[in-house]
């Protein structure tokens, strides 16, 4: 029993030596290239291109990689890039995924890099934003493979480079994302056996990382309500057959799943219409309204509880208003789950490299991500990145998808560290 034990401790200590060796390598490649990080993702904000659509940032990302001797194949999930790092020892295979669209948002803050890029989204002129730092996320993945390109003889085992198009949902008719890299085999040739992912949060402070194991993410579904009325003049609204009041009772009724059928204390769910269209002008009742909107939920028998009652009740409820309604939900993105034993095994090189009370564990979020598709076929674990200034409190952060979303770059250094650290603690287990 005794020489078990004292192997046991001899590989801990050997493990723990080496994993030491590895971080002041890391900490000295970071910070070498932590400028060159910063320039990458200011290009990248000032040049943003919306999903499916993201050709320059492919060629940009493209580039880098082939300058640091990683193999490099393009155009997947149409421009997707995926690089492949073989380490001098044999062993496992781990992905490392960055997102790489922007949103039609016109910014409006006065950065010097500012995005002054226009383009048309679902008919309407717009200006283009990285919104919700995907640039940011490009620029660390970036410089996490150049500091894992500097450490080749240390790697056990093979890195993929996965830079995803079209996180924020592909255009209506097109397939894209996480999910057409699926479908594309990216996991495979060689196979992943675990992938990990982050994203920058502008309302977490730099320096800090959060994370939850289990559900940390909700899934995700769009649903779209047509209704058809009766047009009429709008002095005589009892000729009529009224769409706008019919959708909004309908979007009142929708609130009482949330409100008094959901059982929200097995866990959280929502229920957004983000679109009304109906009408033309002050004095005609028109003759159809529709409502688009999003649902999110952390458990997939809620989900479909919410979904059996949202198909029940639209066209139930025009009914009543002597109206028609239909209703359509997609499949939408996955909850995001963290694997359990990968995460409880990760958690400690997080704690490692951002310092123990920097390391925040949290509720999940309604937020979504198509992270997921690939959590979905092999253990992954995704968490956040600070990327808001000290001297600004949280609740005046600007949000996501907002035209004042702004990041603190100071942060940006961590998770290079943390992306690679990830990498090497996992192969070399």
């Amino acid at each position: 029993m005794k020489i078990i034990v004292s192997i046991f401790f001899f590989c801990g200590f050997i493990l723990n030596s080496f994993a030491q060796t590895n971080d002041e390598k890391i900490n000295k490649f970071s910070k070498e290239i932590e400028a060159k990080v910063i320039e990458w993702r200011r290009y990248l904000h000032e040049n943003p291109e919306l999903s499916n659509r993201e050709f320059n940032t492919a060629k940009y990302i493209a580039k880098h990689l082939k300058e640091l001797g990683i193999e490099v194949q393009q155009g997947v999930a149409k421009t997707g890039v995926i690089g492949v790092l073989k380490g001098d020892l044999p062993g496992k295979v781990v992905a490392l995924r960055a997102d790489m669209d922007a949103l039609p948002v016109t910014e409006r803050n006065d950065l010097p890099f500012k995005s002054l890029v226009t383009s048309e989204y679902n008919g309407k002129k717009t200006g283009v934003m990285h919104a919700c730092g995907h640039d940011s996320h490009v620029a660390i993945l970036m410089g996490a493979a150049e500091v894992l390109s500097k450490m080749k003889s240390e790697i056990r085992g093979t890195v993929k480079f996965i830079f995803q198009p079209a996180e924020e949902g592909a255009p209506k008719g097109e397939e894209g994302g996480a999910e057409l890299m699926v479908k594309e085999n990216v996991l495979k040739n060689p196979d992943v056996d675990a992938i990990f992912g982050l994203h920058i949060n502008s309302g977490t402070d730099v320096g800090s990382l959060k994370y939850k194991t289990g559900a940390i993410m909700a899934a995700a579904q769009t649903f779209e309500v047509n209704i058809k009325g009766k047009q009429a003049h709008g002095s005589r609204p009892w000729t009529s057959v009224d769409p706008i009041l019919t959708a909004a009772s309908i979007i009142q009724g929708l609130q009482t799943i949330i409100s008094r059928e959901a059982e929200l204390t097995k866990e959280g769910a929502v229920i957004t219409v983000g679109m009304i269209n109906a009408g033309i002008r002050s004095n005609i009742i028109p003759e159809t309204a529709k409502l688009i909107g999003t649902i999110r939920t952390l458990d997939y028998d809620m989900q479909k509880f919410i979904n059996k009652r949202m198909e029940e009740m639209v066209p139930a409820i025009a009914k009543a208003h002597r109206a028609e309604a239909t209703i359509e939900i997609s499949k939408g993105l996955p909850i995001t789950y963290n694997h359990i034993k990968l995460t409880e095994k990760m958690l400690p090189t997080l704690q490692r490299i951002a310092g123990i009370e920097k390391v925040v564990e949290i509720s999940a979020t309604t937020g979504a991500e198509d992270f997921s598709f690939y959590q979905q076929k092999v253990p992954g674990m995704f968490f956040f990145l600070g990327g808001k200034a000290l001297d600004i409190k949280s609740e005046d952060a600007a949000g996501h998808h907002t035209p004042d979303f702004i990041l603190d770059e100071s942060g940006f250094v961590l998770g290079v560290k943390t992306m690679t650290a990830l990498t090497l603690d996992y192969l070399n287990d």
